[in-house]
């Protein structure tokens, strides 16, 4: 839907020219808030011109009212002056001092009404109609209940003549059409990468990347699995990221092709790693062998050049590490020298990048005859326990046991116990 959205005439944008006569009588192009505002203006004005009129009305009434009641308790006598004066009229306004417009109306009264006249419905429709003229008065007199009689008014509009919206108001993200990459089958696939970058995806995730064949000279480097519709990033000595489309590469059947036929790479750079871009806003810790790194998010390794992305900024003769995954519930970082000491510290003291060089994450020497380098380094949750691999050796550390290894972060870290101190990987044990 979101595809037929955004490329056919299902949802469409309109332009509106709101060219209008305002208030003042003129022709203007107006927003849609000018034309709300002046619209309730010009409600203020017919309310207040209806309950003016209306005003108008009862007063008229009330002023003939009295004119009857007078007529009333003087029956006989006004009798007397329409039968025998020759200007009834004079002598009506001159003998009970009213206006002219009050003794029309008693001249206007049949005689034989004029006899039915009764004090008690005058006097009920009096006290009706100055109960009315006291709230036409109030609400004309306050722009505050002229405000909430309108908004009463609209409601009620509303509920007699509104009906419900047919059409629901539904949340959603912005309509976009599909891309090639959303159109390609999603297969499982294993995508394997050699010391001299040579690039090869088999389909499934039960091969064994070890057992293919490599050139002479070649070797096996890295692999990833992942989908055939998912982006593949590849590292390399310098820093930088390339992206290629996974069913793009080629079949694990052959030996592969050479990555620096589809990409640029700089000149006397190797490609490092390999690994499958799932979800763009994937937090992943980003790091180096020197032990400094930040915390980034997966589009921000995502290029389409040839020439990739520089991401991580390298010290001298330092290399960069495979990023790892940082999880929303993970709260620590941990980090493992190769000559055997663990670091583990908050996650929050990482600072958030799209690239540079980050913080320093554990303190080394660097590469060198005496050096050492920051081996591996992962983020992990409170509940989770670390497994460290050296040689044919292996240890499990639990919660209890990795807060010994707490520390500031840039300090040395702990020695881990005798027999670890050669450590080949460090990886989540996730609970």
């Amino acid at each position: 839907m979101a595809h037929l959205f955004a490329t056919t005439d299902l949802e469409r944008s309109y332009r509106v020219n709101l060219n209008m006569i305002g208030l003042d009588g003129r022709p203007k192009v107006k927003g849609l808030s000018i034309v709300l505002s002046e619209w309730l203006e010009f409600r203020m004005v017919t309310v207040r011109r209806r309950l003016q009129h209306r005003l108008d009305k009862i007063l008229d009434r009330l002023h003939i009212l009295d004119a009857l009641l007078i007529a009333f308790l003087n029956i006989d006598e006004v009798i007397a002056i329409i039968r025998h004066q020759d200007d009834p009229k004079s002598g009506l306004m001159e003998r009970f001092s009213l206006t002219a417009r009050q003794a029309d109306a008693i001249l206007d009264i049949k005689l034989r009404h004029l006899a039915k006249l009764e004090e008690m419905r005058i006097r009920g429709e009096q006290d009706e109609l100055a109960k009315e003229r006291k709230k036409l008065e109030q609400l004309l007199g306050s722009n505050a209940r002229m405000k909430k009689l309108i908004s009463d008014e609209i409601r009620e509009d509303i509920e007699q003549y509104g009906d419900e919206r047919r059409s629901p108001i539904v949340v959603r993200s912005e309509a976009k059409a599909l891309s090639e990459t959303d159109l390609i089958p999603s297969d499982p696939v294993t995508i394997v990468l050699s010391e001299k970058g040579w690039v090869r995806a088999a389909k499934g995730h039960d091969m064994d990347p070890l057992a293919l064949n490599y050139k002479s000279g070649d070797q096996y480097l890295s692999y990833a699995r992942g989908r055939s519709n998912q982006n593949v990033l590849f590292g390399d000595t310098t820093g930088r990221y390339y992206t290629l489309i996974a069913h793009s590469l080629p079949s694990a059947r052959g030996q592969g092709e050479p990555l620096s036929g589809r990409l640029n790479p700089a000149l006397g750079a190797n490609f490092t790693s390999v690994m499958v871009a799932g979800d763009e806003k994937q937090s992943i810790l980003v790091t180096s062998d020197a032990g400094y790194g930040f915390i980034g998010c997966m589009e921000d390794l995502i290029s389409k050049n040839r020439s990739g992305k520089a991401v991580i900024k390298l010290p001298e003769k330092s290399l960069p590490l495979l990023p790892a995954e940082v999880r929303e519930s993970d709260q620590w970082i941990a980090a493992v020298s190769d000559e055997g000491r663990l670091l583990v510290f908050p996650l929050g003291d990482l600072p958030r990048m799209a690239k540079g060089k980050g913080n320093k994450i554990i303190s080394v020497v660097g590469r060198g005859k005496e050096g050492d380098v920051m081996l591996s380094c992962c983020s992990f949750a409170e509940r989770d326990s670390l497994a460290i691999s050296a040689g044919k050796r292996s240890l499990t550390l639990a919660p209890a046991d990795w807060a010994h290894y707490l520390g500031e972060r840039a300090r040395r870290g702990s020695k881990l116990p005798r027999g670890f101190q050669k450590v080949n990987s460090l990886e989540v044990v996730r609970k």
